[in-house]
């Protein structure tokens, strides 16, 4: 009897050592991310051929905002080396006020950053009181539009379609022949016209108003140059190849810097 009970109990032990803890398992399928310990501001430092378009471009950024956030102000001149923020700044200055009232007993923090002291050190550029909230926009060398009206930039077939959920789909790709034309959507103003953003090729971005730009890419020779008046159905560029070496137009229209489906601005085809 005594050993069964010891038999029982060995029994018992092995058992338990045979089923240890199992590790919390985090699933492959989708990204991981870990906790979020607070907010972290994320910049872009400026390379050589960078300008404030295409910077807003390739991070889906409203050109305004960005000039706002780092106030830079119409030509929005920009220089190798120079940091930008890609967010809006913490505890940023309120605006000044209208009837120029002293500020309450307990100013926050922003706002006593900016009193004059001995000891305080000087203050950064983000927290300027006097810098308008305002969002800039450039509107010398051509008429805005408010109202658009737009038409399909070249002829061809409609290989691949907008998407909302596809990072690699914002806008639309039409085939066609290398080196047939490729028009201006809209009448507007040549805010970029080069090679520098990555996926593109030759590209040409065109500001419509202070809402719409429109993009053109792949293409084997430029027509025109930056800060060039274009009217709606003016010849922009070439039609070039895509990575895949078929004759491709890329073409993306955004409206405050985020891609909007194309076919839904665009002309019914008959």
């Amino acid at each position: 009897m005594i050993i069964a009970a010891f038999a029982a109990l060995l029994l018992g032990a092995l058992s338990g050592c045979s089923a240890p803890t199992r590790a919390k398992v985090v699933s492959l399928e989708k990204p991981y991310k870990p906790a979020q310990t607070g907010a972290r501001s994320s910049y872009h430092r400026v390379r050589k051929g960078d300008t404030l378009y295409t910077i807003a471009w390739r991070y889906g950024l409203d050109l305004s905002d960005l000039a706002s956030w780092n106030n830079i102000r119409p030509p929005y001149t920009i220089f190798p080396g120079q940091s930008l923020r890609l967010s809006y700044p913490p505890k940023q200055a309120a605006r000044p006020r209208p009837d120029n009232r002293p500020a309450p007993a307990r100013p926050s923090a922003a706002t006593a950053e900016v009193q004059p002291s001995a000891k305080t050190a000087a203050p950064q550029a983000t927290v300027k009181p006097a810098v308008p909230a305002a969002r800039p926009a450039v509107t010398e060398g051509y008429q805005e539009r408010t109202e658009l009206h737009w038409q399909w930039p070249t002829s061809g077939k409609l290989e691949q379609r907008f998407s909302n959920v596809d990072p690699s789909r914002k806008g639309i790709k039409i085939s066609g022949s290398s080196g047939q034309q490729v028009v201006a959507a809209e009448s507007g103003k040549v805010v970029y016209a080069g090679s520098g953003l990555i996926g593109y090729g030759r590209l040409i971005i065109i500001k419509h108003n202070k809402n719409y730009l429109s993009a053109y890419g792949h293409n084997r020779k430029l027509l025109v140059q930056e800060g060039a008046v274009v009217k709606k159905g003016e010849p922009l560029a070439e039609m070039g190849k895509n990575g895949d070496g078929r004759p491709t137009l890329h073409f993306e229209i955004r409206r405050n810097g985020t891609p909007v489906n194309p076919i839904k601005l665009l002309p019914r085809r008959r």
